[in-house]
């Protein structure tokens, strides 16, 4: 089949040039444009007489245009207003302030063995905080490792434990859980609590294997663990503004008002929750704090205008993926080719279960190998509702360990930004911080599959 061959060749393209650390929004939405040019010489019609620009060949980029407004008017709303407001509470010390507060009692523990399990726990904790991987290490190892080298653990253990802190907290803040709830038709909040069923026990257990796997590897290495690091790199910046203890929780504050909407919903009817509304709400209590505190508003305003400029992040680094992603679905639907590949899996009888370890696998696989999943995730998720409904499953078995493996597996990619930034601020290669974050990353991956298996709805 013509169509079938196109779209292997396209994706073979398109997942070359991410793994080479091409622009994947960019890469994705180029080779759907082909795919899509493509299918109109193939005579497959993308609008319905009279619906689109008369014109065939521009009716593709009508298609990319019809894209972005989707997304935009949807989930992408909400991802742009959360990436502005964490801009903005890096900005202001919010966030630093935070961080200060959750690793401040770790310095009263005296049992050394239980750091390693509280320390993973706690960076998990921070990434409702601080939600980018490579960020929260760099606050990380400003602040834990001088800590951690100073109690006695090697220097190697607290770099693979602190690579592990941002993998899968359940957060209603998250962009890929917003991405997930909107494409599935789920409450944001019934989502989020799928998602803990699986991902609180699998980080208890994993507190309890890094313990294991980092003690096995210190005995083994020796004085090797141990690096000796000669400039001041990993000592904690000045550069972060002084604010005062309240401002801890203002990075949460959305998080609150979700969860105090939520529980007054239960009580009161017609009260709806809308994360774009209750944060903006939180951004303007934030404003009006920091005008108070700084006894001008002109000043204050300054700094607020961080949130615009994060919304603009937001929309280049995750809604543009989102949207070339599904424009490359869009494409391969109208070849027709999903259709045919759901007919031969349709008509095996553990069809729910095959396609949810052929999704998980070729997650982790594209993980691996170009140190950001998510990019797979998003560029799959329109896909996923169709597919299951095919395989006679709820989209979320599909889904949620798609979601949380490609959070788990740059953990061990050795292209990754987290890995190379943990590696190179202890001067190490990055295969040896990867010995420290395997063992743990594959049984997480492992247990996510299996308790996705049998904990989510079918």
């Amino acid at each position: 089949m013509l169509e079938a061959i196109l779209v292997l060749l396209v994706l073979g393209i398109v997942g070359y040039f991410i793994i080479k650390s091409y622009n994947p929004a960019l890469v994705l939405i180029i080779g759907a444009l082909v795919l899509l040019t493509c299918s109109v010489f193939l005579g497959h019609e993308l609008y319905a007489a009279g619906e689109g620009t008369g014109l065939a060949v521009f009716d593709v980029f009508l298609k990319l245009k019809d894209t972005i407004i989707a997304q935009i008017s949807s989930a992408g709303l909400v991802i742009m207003i959360l990436f502005g407001y964490s801009g903005y509470m890096n900005l202001i010390g919010a966030n630093q302030k935070a961080v200060n507060i959750l690793v401040k009692p770790m310095t009263k523990i005296k049992s050394k063995a239980l750091f390693i399990p509280i320390v993973f726990l706690l960076g998990n904790l921070m990434s409702l905080v601080v939600p980018s991987a490579s960020s929260l290490a760099i606050i990380l190892m400003a602040i834990l490792y001088p800590l951690l080298q100073g109690i006695g653990i090697s220097s190697l253990t607290a770099a693979g434990v602190i690579a592990m802190t941002a993998t899968i907290m359940p957060t209603p803040l998250g962009a890929d859980n917003v991405i997930a709830a909107e494409t599935l038709n789920y409450n944001i909040l019934d989502y989020v609590l799928y998602h803990a069923k699986i991902s609180i026990p699998t980080l208890l257990i994993l507190a309890v294997v890094q313990y294991f796997w980092q003690t096995y590897c210190d005995k083994k290495e020796g004085d090797a663990a141990f690096v000796t690091i000669e400039d001041d790199s990993l000592k904690t910046s000045d550069d972060a503004p002084s604010v005062p203890l309240y401002y801890a929780i203002l990075p949460l504050l959305p998080l609150l008002l979700i969860v105090a909407v939520g529980i007054a919903g239960i009580f009161m009817e017609g009260i709806t929750m809308d994360i774009f509304v209750l944060t903006m709400i939180s951004f303007f209590i934030a404003l009006i704090i920091e005008t108070i505190r700084k006894r001008s508003f002109k000043v204050a305003q300054d700094s607020a205008l961080e949130m615009f400029k994060g919304m603009g992040q937001g929309f280049s680094q995750v809604v543009m993926l989102v949207v070339g992603g599904s424009l490359f679905t869009t494409a391969i639907q109208n070849l027709g080719v999903i259709d045919s590949l759901m007919s031969a899996v349709e008509n095996s009888q553990s069809a729910g279960v095959l396609t949810t370890l052929i999704f998980s696998g070729a997650t982790a696989l594209f993980g691996i190998l170009s140190g950001g999943g998510l990019a797979m995730f998003y560029a799959v998720i329109d896909m996923i509702p169709n597919i299951a409904e095919r395989a006679g499953i709820d989209g979320i078995v599909i889904a949620l360990p798609m979601q949380m493996i490609a959070n788990l597996a740059r953990t061990i990619s050795p292209v990754a930004a987290v890995v190379m930034i943990v590696s190179s601020s202890i001067g190490v290669s990055p295969v040896k911080l990867l010995k420290r974050t395997s063992v743990p990353t594959i049984i997480g991956i492992i247990l996510v599959v299996v308790l996705s298996l049998v904990l989510l709805p079918y």
